[in-house]
């Protein structure tokens, strides 16, 4: 695999347009994305966040590239293949304490082994198909990409592989993407007259977004220190800090804010103010995630500037 800067860099989509919406849409929009985060973390498996390691995302990330996806897609294959494995982490986890007491992580790996890879293309194809009016990925791409990784499938192997991250999550597969988070605050700070959402603030925003997935250990390892003031978090905190990792609310506004911060710091109290009085997310939480953004991602944080 690459590095995560290449993996940050090799990446492109379709510009959005910004400004089209009334102010109904815009609210009604943000109202209903606020209570799926919220509902979706309401509902968190403990282990949730386990399968977004590194080495998953920057595959993810350079084989979307490959096939042209969408920034939407690179995102979604993401949470679908994170609520497969969990799905299949809970059932396991279930079937073995009811036969023994004596539950390995390492056992389920070796059972999930043979198929990891394929399942984890196969919700890449999934997500492509999500975004049907962009490029799908169909069957033969898929079946010669696999090919060059040395394995060898079906066609038949391939529906099938499909179908079961299909059935195990009930054929919900159309999973909130961060970066949809990111655009709908962009569009409500345009139009509260704060921020304009350009280009170069867009591109900013999708840059960090993808370097904060690739460094998402390191980023939210900062973020979890600095809120507990502790450098050796309990059980207990790290169990209750798996809400914070998973909110994709305070992801966008993290990203927005260090965005901002870079491209115009003298107007950057204002986005934050007004950030928070969006989402309703404390000023202080905003500048926690923001400064582990940046402490990881560019080698920067608030406090240098």
């Amino acid at each position: 695999m690459g590095s995560p800067a290449l993996a940050a860099k090799k990446y492109h989509s379709s510009e959005p347009v910004f400004g089209a919406m009334t102010a109904g849409v815009i609210q009604d929009a943000l109202l209903h994305m606020a209570r799926e985060n919220e509902q979706y973390l309401s509902e968190l498996s403990d282990e949730a966040g386990c399968f977004k390691e590194t080495q998953i995302v920057e595959f993810v990330f350079l084989v979307s590239e490959k096939w042209s996806l969408t920034e939407s897609a690179r995102y979604q294959a993401i949470e679908i293949f994170e609520r497969f494995m969990l799905t299949l982490t809970e059932e396991f986890c279930n079937s073995t304490r009811a036969k023994s007491e004596d539950s390995s992580w390492v056992l389920l790996k070796q059972q999930i082994e043979g198929t990891y890879v394929l399942r984890l293309v196969s919700c890449i194809q999934l997500a492509s198909k999500l975004s049907f009016h962009y490029s799908i990925v169909n069957n033969n791409m898929v079946l010669k990409f696999l090919q060059s990784l040395g394995f060898s499938y079906t066609t038949e192997e391939l529906l099938e592989s499909e179908l079961a991250i299909l059935k195990a999550l009930h054929f919900q597969i159309n999973v909130p993407a961060p970066f949809a988070y990111v655009e709908m605050l962009l569009e409500v700070l345009g139009y509260n007259g704060y921020l304009l959402p350009t280009k170069q603030l867009h591109q900013m925003c999708r840059h960090l977004l993808c370097l904060t997935y690739l460094l998402r250990s390191s980023i939210y390892d900062t973020l979890l220190k600095a809120s507990i003031d502790n450098p050796s978090p309990t059980k207990l905190q790290l169990a209750k800090f798996v809400t914070v990792k998973e909110d994709l609310m305070l992801l966008a506004v993290g990203i927005i804010g260090a965005s901002s911060f870079l491209l115009d710091p003298d107007g950057w109290n204002k986005v934050m103010e007004n950030l928070s009085n969006t989402t309703s997310i404390s000023l202080q939480s905003i500048v926690e995630a923001v400064y582990a953004i940046l402490k990881h991602s560019i080698g920067s944080t608030v406090d240098d500037r």
